[in-house]
């Protein structure tokens, strides 16, 4: 039996920002999907991305009980942090920083040499209350780091991002049991996978559009999935290929209260975690 459709944010073209930004969760309907708290897509084209100015991705500001999560698809992405890390990263690389109990972090986003496109998928994970208290920790991996499987038939690929989907386990530490995914399928394909029980499940249109569980989507678009049923099914129907992010995971138990970029479980911390910052704990990026 195919997961039946919860909701969906309808995409406009008009909800990308002037820096081709569209903030896709938290929304309206929820404030969490699992533990995934923050999903945002950067996508823009030609003349505009061309040249040498990087672009600004996550200012330097701090950041404190989340782990995030900067996917690559297209473009490059130069990350530094308070504890030392200066890394660039190009397309198919990943980002994945634990903020734990506080750290400073710099990303810039600018297009490839003679590739003008950039997109970029920011995630933010919620870290369960006993991790949050942890020291921060990076790490980069390149494309080929990320498990990737060839569907059958040459239907397309999986890359696991985070977590095991269909025996492929992803090298970034994983503190919540969550799964996370980039599937790309061609014309006419599709991909049919078996959800596990009691996780939250949604996904994401990166582009052109998709049938899924029955129903049709455009980019842009969120579907998330309620409990009921077992199967995710997407289809490409159309002419061109498409991309489409896949995430989940149990349904985060704890309190959620969220400021900026810190993610805590109580509004005292909160307040704590400001303190800290302004007390110098998170210390400052070196580039």
């Amino acid at each position: 039996m195919r997961k039946k459709i919860r909701f969906r944010v309808k995409s406009q073209s008009s909800q990308y920002d002037n820096s081709g930004s569209l903030n896709v969760l938290p929304n309206d309907f929820v404030q969490a999907i699992g533990p995934f708290v923050f999903l945002r897509h950067i996508h823009y084209r030609g003349p505009r991305a061309v040249g040498t100015q990087l672009e600004i991705l996550e200012r330097p500001r701090p950041h404190r009980g989340i782990a995030t999560i900067t996917y690559i698809l297209a473009g490059e992405v130069e990350h530094g942090d308070s504890i030392g890390n200066h890394v660039t990263l190009g397309a198919s690389g990943v980002h994945w920083m634990k903020t734990g109990n506080g750290v400073i972090c710099d990303q810039s986003i600018r297009p490839e040499f003679g590739l003008p496109d950039v997109s970029v998928v920011e995630i933010w994970i919620n870290l369960p209350s006993g991790r949050k208290a942890e020291g921060p920790d990076y790490v980069s991996l390149l494309p080929d780091d990320v498990p990737t499987q060839q569907l059958d038939h040459g239907a397309g690929w999986i890359r696991v991002l985070s977590g095991e989907i269909e025996g492929n386990m992803a090298k970034a530490p994983n503190y919540s049991g969550e799964v996370l995914c980039h599937i790309h399928l061609e014309p006419g394909r599709k991909f049919l996978m078996k959800a596990r029980k009691g996780v939250d499940y949604a996904a994401f249109l990166l582009a052109n559009t998709a049938i899924v569980n029955y129903r049709g989507f455009q980019a842009g678009d969120l579907v998330a999935f309620n409990s009921l049923g077992e199967i995710i099914e997407i289809i490409n129907d159309g002419g061109m290929t498409i991309d489409v992010i896949l995430f989940g995971g149990e349904p985060y138990s704890e309190g959620i209260v969220a400021e900026g970029s810190f993610v805590m479980n109580t509004p005292h911390e909160i307040t704590q975690a400001y303190n800290d910052y302004y007390d110098g704990k998170y210390g400052q990026v070196f580039q």
